[in-house]
């Protein structure tokens, strides 16, 4: 093998392995980006559902008998 080979095949290398680690840098920032929004999500599902708990006990309360009763004897 002579030595113009060896330097040729030894630049390969270094870009190869160059570009393998800017792709696996590109991954990670993708995968913390992606974490990022699940989080989030997940977030936004609990306060979704915290806000339908309220909705239903508002629901409870202004269908109560009682609560519609004195809604009349205030409009008398």
């Amino acid at each position: 093998m002579s030595g113009t080979t060896m330097v040729v095949i030894i630049v390969l290398i270094s870009v190869g392995f160059g570009v393998m680690y800017d792709m696996y840098k590109k991954h990670l920032e993708f995968k913390e980006k992606t974490l990022g929004v699940n989080e989030k999500e997940q977030e936004l599902k609990d306060e979704i559902a915290a806000l339908n708990k309220r909705i239903e006990v508002l629901e409870k309360i202004v269908t109560d008998d009682g609560y519609q009763l004195k809604n009349e004897i205030d409009q008398l």
